[in-house]
């Protein structure tokens, strides 16, 4: 009841090591079935194998796995011996069980390689984001939806930037993708809205071409701008006015004004003259130093 995972083995022993558990298991089966399903009892040898289990209370479990081998009785099998193969605890040559690597597929699918890697092992699963990647790669496909999308977004992307774009359709009300067509063209966009009544909505940016795409091939359906675009082109608008208003903007004098600092400077004939540096400083220096103070106290972090 309280650990149903291992009900195909029975535990032996639990001992303490470092921070966690060793926990010694072995099969409760008597025999076992070679590949070609020659069922054995005569026991060859034995090793261990040790599987990372989920954790318990907070503590790190691995487990180790007491592993017959078998004689294979049949005469035309190639193979003389074989191993047991605890399929419902552990994938064959896998370290993690499967009650782990479910586990850690469903943090790699909400946050992926490198935040799903530190929540996993605040969680006591420790693991790196490589293999969070792979475990998203080794996930089958997700089925098509039979019912075709009433609300698409299109918009292109960097295959290599600068040289292949790309474009990709979502469904935004799944938030699923849809299709990835191999160009931004507006003819293979129009191509691929053609023949797709059904579709009311399409979400874009300001680009031409998929505005040509969907005014031609699907002019039923009402064209909206997304809010990231909008968003980017309010923030682009909105500083280029800044920047050219800037000496608009003056700070107010602090309550004990003080002398001017002067940096002594060369006139170039060996005499030094005082420079005034106390004007109002250029908005982009203000900004750089405002990133380069935030970059250093991240990285601090």
């Amino acid at each position: 009841m309280l650990l149903p995972h291992l009900a195909t083995v029975a535990i032996e022993a639990v001992t303490h090591r470092g921070a966690g558990l060793v926990v010694d298991v072995r099969l409760r089966a008597a025999e076992a079935a070679c590949a070609r399903g020659q069922r054995s009892r005569r026991v060859h040898s034995r090793y261990h194998r040790w599987l990372d289990d989920a954790p318990i209370a907070g503590r790190a479990v691995v487990l180790r796995l007491r592993v017959r081998r078998f004689f294979c009785d049949n005469p035309s099998c190639g193979a003389r011996t074989f191993a047991e193969q605890p399929l419902e605890l552990a994938a064959p040559r896998a370290r993690p069980t499967v009650l782990v690597r479910r586990m850690l597929t469903s943090i790699a699918v909400a946050l992926a390689g490198r935040a799903g890697a530190r929540l996993a092992e605040r969680l006591g699963l420790p693991t790196s984001r490589d293999s969070m990647l792979r475990l998203l790669r080794a996930l089958p496909d997700p089925a098509p939806d039979q019912d075709r999308p009433r609300v698409l977004g299109i918009d292109d992307f960097a295959l290599r930037r600068g040289h292949f774009y790309g474009t990709v359709v979502v469904d935004m009300i799944s938030g699923r993708p849809v299709d990835l067509l191999p160009d931004r063209q507006s003819g293979t966009v129009a191509a691929w809205l053609d023949g797709r009544p059904e579709v009311e909505v399409i979400c874009r940016d300001r680009a031409g071409a998929d505005a040509e795409a969907a005014a031609t091939a699907a002019p039923q359906a009402v064209q909206v701008a997304d809010r990231l675009h909008l968003w980017h082109n309010l923030a682009g608008h909105l500083d280029r006015v800044v920047l050219a208003h800037r000496r608009c903007l003056h700070e107010l004098p602090p309550a004990e004004p003080a002398g001017p600092a002067l940096d002594a400077a060369s006139d170039g004939a060996g005499a030094t003259t005082a420079v005034d540096r106390s004007g109002p400083e250029l908005w982009i220096v203000t900004r750089t130093r405002e990133r380069y103070q935030t970059i250093t106290a991240l990285r601090a972090a």
